[in-house]
C-alpha cells in the first residue's frame, strides 16, 4: 500500500527515523484504525509516548509512527505536526477542554440543509473553527430539493461566509452535485462537517458513485436525523481523494479560534482601526466606527451581536488553553518524577 496516496510527505517526518508512518483511519474506543506501507490494522497507544510524555492524542486523519512489538502489536509511538485541525469544546468536559475531530484535510465542507436546519449562526460557528484550521471552508447547502426557491438560502450562507464558496445540491436529483464533485481531487482530503440528517452520508455515496454509507430518514416536523456515521472515519474514494465524514455535531462550543472569528468576521473588524479614539470598547465611546457602521445599516445588529458572543466564548477557552497547558506541564512533571521512583525502587512500568 502506498501511503503517498493518502496525502503522505516523506517531508513530514521532519529528521525521525524510527517508526513506521502511517495514518489515522477512524478512531474507536481503545483503539485506532490504520493504514500504512504494510498494509492495515488496528494500534494503541504507547503509555511512555502519550500518557507520560507530550504527544497529542491522535484523530482521524492523522499521521503517526508505529511501533510492532509484544508478538506483534502495533503502539502508536508518536503524532506528526498536523497542517491542519479542526478543533472544538469537548461536550463532555464541561468547557475545560477540547476535542480534536479531525486532522490533516485541505478543504471544510460545512454543511446545513435547506429545511428547519438551516440556522446562520450555527454557520457562524462552524466557519470561524473551520477558518481557524487552516484549510478553506466551502458552504454546502443540501436537499435543495426540498426548497421552493434556494435564493433566499444561498444570500443569507452568502452575507455571513466571506471568502468562502456556497454551493446548492440535492443528493437525490443530482442538482449541483457535478460542481461539488469537482472540488476533490486524488490525495487531498476534504472533512464534511454539519449537523445531524443534513445528508452528509448522502453526499459521501453521490461523490463516490456508489453506495458507501447508511443514509437516514429525517424527522418531519423539525428536519432532525438519525446519526448514520457512528464515528469519525476516513474513507478512500475510487477516484484517489479522501473524506473524513463526521457524525452530526449537536454542540459546537468555540475553543480558541481568535483567528479563524478575524476571518470570519472580516466585515466587522476591518472598522476596528477607524474609531476616533485607538482604545474604543465599540460601546458608548463617541467616534465609534463600528456603532456608525451598525446605524448606517453596513453592519446587521444581529450580525455584530453575534460576533460579541463568539468572542467571549473564544477569549474563554483561550484562557482555559492557557490553564490546561500549565496544568499538564505539572502533571507530566509529577508523573515522571513518580515514574522514576518506582524504577529506582525495582519496579518497572510498562511503557
Amino acid at each position: 500500500m502506498n501511503l503517498e496516496n493518502y496525502g503522505f510527505d516523506i517531508r513530514m517526518l521532519k529528521g525521525e527515523s524510527g517508526g513506521i508512518p502511517a495514518r489515522i483511519t477512524a478512531c474507536r474506543k481503545n483503539a485506532f484504525e490504520f493504514v500504512s506501507e504494510n498494509g492495515s490494522g488496528l494500534a494503541r497507544l504507547k503509555a511512555g509516548a502519550y500518557f507520560y510524555g507530550d504527544e497529542l492524542i491522535p484523530t482521524t486523519g492523522d499521521f503517526v509512527l508505529l511501533s510492532g512489538c509484544n508478538g506483534g502489536e502495533n503502539l502508536i509511538i508518536k503524532t506528526l505536526e498536523r497542517k491542519t485541525c479542526f478543533k472544538r469544546v469537548d461536550p463532555s468536559s464541561a468547557g475545560r477542554n477540547y476535542q480534536a475531530v479531525a486532522a490533516n484535510f485541505d478543504r471544510v465542507f460545512i454543511m446545513q440543509s435547506m429545511n428547519q436546519n438551516f440556522n446562520t449562526q450555527r454557520l457562524e460557528r462552524y466557519l470561524a473553527l473551520a477558518w481557524e484550521s487552516g484549510a478553506s471552508p466551502v458552504i454546502v447547502l443540501t436537499k435543495a430539493d426540498l426548497a421552493a426557491d434556494i435564493r433566499p438560502y444561498i444570500g443569507k450562507a452568502r452575507s455571513v461566509g466571506f471568502g468562502a464558496d456556497v454551493l446548492a445540491v440535492s443528493a437525490k436529483t443530482g442538482y449541483g452535485v457535478r460542481e461539488f464533485i469537482e472540488y476533490f481531487r486524488p490525495r487531498k482530503t476534504a472533512v464534511f462537517l454539519g449537523s445531524s440528517g443534513v445528508g452528509k452520508s448522502s453526499l459521501v455515496n453521490a461523490v463516490a458513485g456508489r453506495e458507501l454509507m447508511a443514509v437516514g430518514d429525517i424527522r418531519e416536523k423539525d428536519g432532525r436525523g438519525r446519526h448514520t456515521t457512528t464515528h469519525r472515519q476516513l474513507i478512500m474514494l475510487d477516484s484517489g481523494a479522501m473524506i473524513i465524514d463526521t457524525p452530526g455535531m449537536r454542540e459546537l462550543g468555540m475553543w480558541d479560534a481568535a483567528q479563524g472569528l478575524s476571518k470570519s468576521f472580516d466585515d466587522i473588524e476591518r472598522y476596528f482601526g477607524k474609531c476616533r479614539f485607538s482604545d474604543c470598547r465599540h460601546q458608548s465611546e463617541p467616534g465609534c466606527a463600528v456603532k456608525e457602521a451598525i446605524e448606517r445599516g453596513e453592519i446587521s445588529r444581529e450580525r455584530w451581536e453575534s460576533y460579541l458572543r463568539l468572542k467571549r466564548e473564544s477569549s474563554f477557552s483561550e484562557g482555559k488553553g492557557d490553564y490546561l497547558r500549565k496544568k499538564y506541564q505539572r502533571n507530566r512533571k509529577i508523573k515522571l518524577q513518580q515514574r522514576n521512583i518506582k524504577k529506582t525502587g525495582g519496579i518497572i512500568i510498562d511503557e
